[in-house]
Formats: structure tokens, C-alpha cells, sequence
């Protein structure tokens, strides 16, 4: 048999070769039934940033550790830390709060501070309360729950607070505790 035979009989076999389905199975990936898919995340991410703002002007800058955005719920949750920087209209830091965990609702932008909550704004004046929330339209931030501040003139606590961002005009409700005449 010559060269050219044996190419051309190569060439007629090669197509009958491709047209043979293989031996291997495909393999579909596993998907456990007790995971739901409206449970987990759309979107992890981690020590990032999210920035709140209106009509071009930041309201907000919002640090965590770690991030979970929820399609069905619309909230985005955040851990491991949260930092949040408050701006006043001139874009002048106003105040900063701390807490563990937290929660942007990302229809409103209202935030919810959990665990460990404090703030202190720039005049000084310090805040502690376990639960904090922040009503971005109003640019206010309240608590039905137990609070404790700090300024240079008074020391006060009590339960149910509301206050601009910038810690200058609140309110405590049900309050406790001792202002200094100066």
C-alpha cells in the first residue's frame, strides 16, 4: 500500500471516527437539595465600601469586612466590622459610628447599626447603644433602646433617642443623669 492510499483511507476513516459518540459519561454537577438559592448571596465582598449619596453629593461612607447582598430582600448586610462616615450638605465630616454589624436597606438607604454602637461627632460628643438607626432622607438618627452620651457639659442615658447626624440637636427620652453649669 502506498503513501497516497493509505491518506486517503485515513481521510475517508476520520470522519466516521468524529461521528462516534465517546465513552465517557458528562457528568452534571450535583446541586444539594437543602441548599435555596434565595438564601445565599447575589454578591459577597469583602473590606469594601459603599457610598450613599443624593443629587451628586455624599451623605455617607460605609466601610465593613464583609459584605452579603440579598436580591430577594433588597438589604444588604454587613459584618466584621462597620464604619460609617457621616457628611454634612457642604461635604464637612459630621460625625463617624462604629458598630459590629449592620444592615443598608437599598431602597431607602436607612441603615441599621447592631452590637457595640458608638458614635462621636466632631465637636466631641460620644454615643453608645447597642441599636442605632439611620433615616437617610431626614439625615437623623434614633433608637427606641437604651443610650448613653458623653459631651463636654453633660453626661446623660436613657431610653429612646433621636438626634441630627451630627450629634448637635438630640433628644433622649425616659433620661437619666447630670448636666454641668458652667
Amino acid at each position: 500500500m502506498n503513501r497516497r492510499t493509505r491518506l486517503c483511507g485515513l481521510l475517508t476513516l476520520l470522519p466516521i471516527l468524529l461521528s462516534v459518540p465517546g465513552c465517557e459519561e458528562k457528568v452534571k454537577p450535583s446541586v444539594l437539595a437543602s441548599v435555596d438559592s434565595r438564601t445565599i448571596p447575589q454578591q459577597e465582598s469583602w473590606n469594601s465600601d459603599i457610598v450613599v449619596s443624593d443629587s451628586g453629593r455624599v451623605r455617607a461612607l460605609i466601610h465593613a469586612g464583609y459584605i452579603r447582598m440579598y436580591e430577594t430582600s433588597r438589604q444588604t448586610f454587613m459584618s466584621e466590622g462597620v464604619r460609617v462616615r457621616f457628611f454634612n450638605p457642604s461635604g464637612e465630616l459630621t460625625s463617624v459610628l462604629t458598630s459590629d454589624e449592620g444592615t443598608v436597606d437599598e431602597g431607602t438607604n436607612n441603615l441599621e447599626a447592631r452590637k457595640n454602637v458608638y458614635v462621636v461627632s466632631r465637636d466631641s460628643v460620644k454615643l453608645w447603644s447597642e441599636v442605632l438607626y439611620w433615616d437617610n432622607k431626614r439625615q437623623l438618627i434614633h433608637t427606641p433602646d437604651f443610650v448613653r452620651i458623653v459631651s463636654p457639659k453633660e453626661r446623660l442615658q436613657g431610653r429612646g433617642f433621636e438626634s441630627d447626624q451630627s450629634l448637635r440637636n438630640y433628644r433622649i427620652f425616659r433620661v437619666t443623669g447630670e448636666a454641668r453649669t458652667q
